[in-house]
């Protein structure tokens, strides 16, 4: 499939959401934002509707992401937040018209659903980062997570340099870049959206999860052969783990680690994409990026 082509200032764009729900006030920032670099956002009208912690029910939600999907207008869009919600409506959406009219969707977190369904159902690249959740008012345009939006979104520009890491792994590897929220990818195995890594550079971050279940999770990437055959791996934020009362005993990059060891690709730790708040760089899933790691443990990332 083509990827879609890049934005241009009077493009018109969408902000959708199909996790947990959201306010005006909430939405306003990254709607002001958006305009200033010359989209006219377009809001659909049900965007605020709520289902306890949803926004609106299974069917509703579908149905909004749907009428955005088959808008041939509309050049992006935009999940509004994450939480959780999306594997709850994603085989009720027809992704075809894409084929013919294609977007940039973007997101991270709950919305790796998202991504990983169309990379392994369309093989379109999607965008991994920011969402207007994040975004609070009067933000600094030039901060990681929203100059590197737009950097991407409106030249095909993305380059990230990453300090040294004791746990990463020298190397270099050229390949597209897959995954997202290791908890979602952890979800989604043996389901239709399973991703398929091999020959892939995979991408992980995770938010607020016990260290034991982080183990876990790797455990079953390892086992579902999701690790054997990567070209590399980029670890994102762990951010705010968490512990027993009796220690697991490994921390967070331990536990990846030691999961990664037995193969040899190169491995980057430390790399600012995930929930990182405005340090959440933007970057590229289903398009070949280079990843550069020095035996320094520095390492780079940039869109090819």
């Amino acid at each position: 499939m083509n990827a879609p082509p890049h934005l241009r200032p009077t493009d018109h764009v969408a902000i959708v959401a199909t996790a947990r729900s959201v306010e005006p006030a909430e939405m306003a920032p990254a709607i002001e934002l958006l305009t200033s670099w010359g989209l006219h956002v377009e809001i659909p009208a049900g965007l605020y509707a709520t289902e306890g912690q949803l926004a609106g029910s299974d069917a509703h939600r579908a149905e909004l992401l749907q009428q955005a999907i088959d808008s041939p207008h509309l050049k992006a869009l935009f999940f509004a937040r994450g939480g959780y919600g999306t594997a709850r409506i994603i085989d009720r959406v027809d992704f075809s018209p894409l084929h013919q009219h294609p977007k940039w969707l973007i997101g991270y977190s709950d919305i790796t659903v998202v991504h990983s369904h169309l990379h392994r159902h369309l093989a379109l690249p999607t965008l991994h980062a920011t969402m207007p959740i994040n975004i609070p008012s009067h933000p600094d345009p030039h901060c990681p997570a929203l100059q590197s939006l737009h950097d991407y979104l409106f030249r095909g520009h993305c380059y990230i340099a990453i300090p040294s890491h004791p746990f990463s792994r020298p190397g270099q590897a050229i390949a597209p870049v897959v995954g997202g929220n290791l908890s979602i990818l952890y979800s989604l195995c043996g389901s239709p959206s399973t991703i398929d890594t091999t020959g892939k550079i995979l991408l992980l971050e995770d938010l607020d999860e016990y260290l034991y279940h982080l183990d876990r999770m790797m455990l079953n990437l390892r086992r579902n052969g999701m690790l054997q055959g990567l070209a590399g791996l980029i670890v994102g934020g762990l951010t705010d783990m968490r512990d027993n009362a009796v220690p697991f005993g490994r921390s967070a990059e331990q536990i990846v680690a030691e999961a990664v060891a037995p193969y040899s690709f190169p491995v980057a730790f430390g790399v600012p994409i995930g929930h990182l708040g405005l340090r959440n760089h933007a970057l590229p899933l289903g398009t070949p990026v280079s990843l550069h790691v020095e035996p320094s443990g520095a390492a780079a990332i940039n869109a090819l």
